[in-house]
């Protein structure tokens, strides 16, 4: 047996000898053009080593600790429910009674439990600051900061900015002492270049993953703020706040979210671009705060139907849905319905692009709006005005009646007058439009997301006032040939088309 144990190892050996041989002779033979493009792609391989070499001395672990917390008594919970009634009811009876204030002893006592949370971050000056996703330090109470070689630090601040998810974290160190990631230009960005993403996903300190751009402009509807990168390179939980980075080692976005059936990585990952976090970041260090301009309209995009419709290029500009009053654009006398092509001087390529260059523009200075008005071309001009702090979160009921009520069972939807008593109970600045009182689910205005309560302002290019301007107007309309509206949902308002 042993014997036969080592002719099998000497078989072994021989026929690993003989493979080597033959991958050697097979190298030589092979074609200058296969040996080119080996050589490539080892250059690839090695870009890739250097680019990871000198990127992980300045990314950062970063785990948050958010303690404990005494439940207010507004918090406190009856066992019966809050709003059932019976808690009061049983007060009567003395031993309830005492029941009931054991309950809430307890319930004080009981502190919530210690939240843990993890992600990643990057050195953007060597003194010692750091740039993260807000969602990542967000209502910590103690935010630690891991580097690669070991060193810990806990954070002496952290800034944030929810609208766009970006954060700024600055730990106590010696000056000039920290490595620093260069940020490149994400305008500069195509897609299909390579990049690549650098965290810490699950915990798995200093983790490099490749990809490339596979998109620009994404907006998944994750923050109030989106112009994102889209990337194939797998971005994972803890990979929040980390660079992805291009193959000069520069900095074009932090890696921020993940769109994923399995809560884990399925090739599609979002970054914020580096133009805007940089923006932001650099008021967050200055002032603490982001100072942003607004104009006061709801915006969407040019569809292929609308464009038809309006007879413009298909992604042309953004589509103003809804102006609102004492707001820039209101003074400017934007209207609803105005294709707003360039603001001081620049192409509007879509909605996303007109917010981030409103936000930037300079508080007080007035500046050139261009917009296409039933076919025409007109110049106004623009106030920039600080935006509110509220002014994203107006949040507008809806409600709705079926009182006098018309049908228009080819669209499938009714639709009746907006009466003072409608207006107040919609929040409505006046009576024009029709409310929508009912909708097929299964019809036309089914289909494009009408609903009920629904304010319709436009038909083609007939404003609506009345109930009869609605009619009129849909005498004239023809579903083979699409029908344009403005429809208001809420505190917003859009453009669809029912075909």
């Amino acid at each position: 047996m042993k014997t036969l144990h080592a002719n099998r190892h000497w078989l072994v050996a021989l026929t690993g000898s003989m493979l080597l041989v033959g991958a050697a002779v097979g190298l030589a033979d092979r074609k200058p053009a296969d040996q080119q493009a080996i050589r490539q792609a080892r250059d690839l391989s090695t870009a890739f080593r250097i680019v990871a070499k000198q990127a992980t001395p300045a990314v950062v672990s970063i785990e948050t600790t958010s303690k404990p917390k005494v439940m207010e008594e507004a918090q406190l919970r009856s066992p019966f429910g809050g709003d059932s009634g019976l808690e009061e009811f049983f007060q009567r009876d003395p031993q309830l009674r005492r029941f009931f204030e054991q309950q809430r002893r307890f319930q004080q006592q009981r502190p919530t439990p210690e939240k843990k949370g993890m992600g990643s971050g990057f050195v953007i000056d060597a003194d010692g600051i750091i740039l993260t996703n807000n969602h990542v330090v967000q209502d910590a109470d103690e935010v630690k900061v891991r580097f690669s070689d070991g060193r810990e630090y806990i954070a002496t601040d952290v800034r944030t900015d929810p609208r766009t998810d970006v954060a700024v974290v600055r730990i106590d160190v010696p000056k000039g002492s920290l490595e620093v990631l260069p940020m490149g230009d994400s305008n500069d960005v195509q897609v299909a270049d390579w990049v690549l993403a650098v965290g810490s996903p699950f915990g798995l300190a200093t983790t490099v993953t490749q990809g490339i751009i596979s998109a620009k402009g994404r907006v998944p509807g994750i923050n109030e703020r989106e112009n994102y990168l889209q990337t194939d390179a797998a971005i994972n939980p803890g990979n929040s706040g980390g660079p992805l980075v291009n193959l000069d080692g520069e900095v074009i976005g932090i890696n921020t979210a993940i769109s994923s059936k399995s809560g884990g990585y399925d090739g599609i990952g979002f970054a914020i671009p580096i133009n805007m976090a940089k923006w932001v970041a650099t008021q967050l260090i200055d002032k603490g705060e982001v100072d942003r301009a607004y104009l006061g309209v709801t915006i969407q995009e040019v569809s292929s139907p609308i464009a038809k419709q309006l007879g413009v290029e298909l992604g042309k500009g953004a589509l103003v849905g809804q102006v609102f009053k004492n707001s820039p654009a209101a003074e400017a006398g934007v209207e609803p319905g105005d294709l707003i092509l360039k603001l001081d001087g620049k192409t509007v390529s879509g909605p996303s692009g007109l917010q981030d260059a409103v936000e930037r523009l300079e508080l007080g200075k007035k500046y050139p709006l261009v917009v296409l008005r039933d076919g025409e071309t007109k110049t106004l001009t623009v106030n920039a005005q600080e935006m509110p702090a509220d002014y994203s979160r107006e949040n507008l009921s809806q409600q709705s009646t079926s009182d006098r009520a018309q049908d228009y069972e080819e669209i499938g939807l009714s639709v009746q007058e907006i009466t003072p008593d409608i207006a107040r109970r919609l929040k409505l600045d006046g009576t024009d439009g029709v409310v929508v009182s009912s909708v097929n689910e299964d019809s036309p205005a089914g289909e494009v997301g009408i609903g009920v309560g629904d304010v319709i302002t436009k038909v083609g290019n007939q404003r609506i006032r009345t109930k009869e301007d609605f009619e009129a107007a849909m005498k004239d309309a023809n579903l083979e040939d699409g029908i344009l509206m403005l429809v208001r949902s809420g505190s917003t308002s859009r453009f669809i088309v029912l075909q």
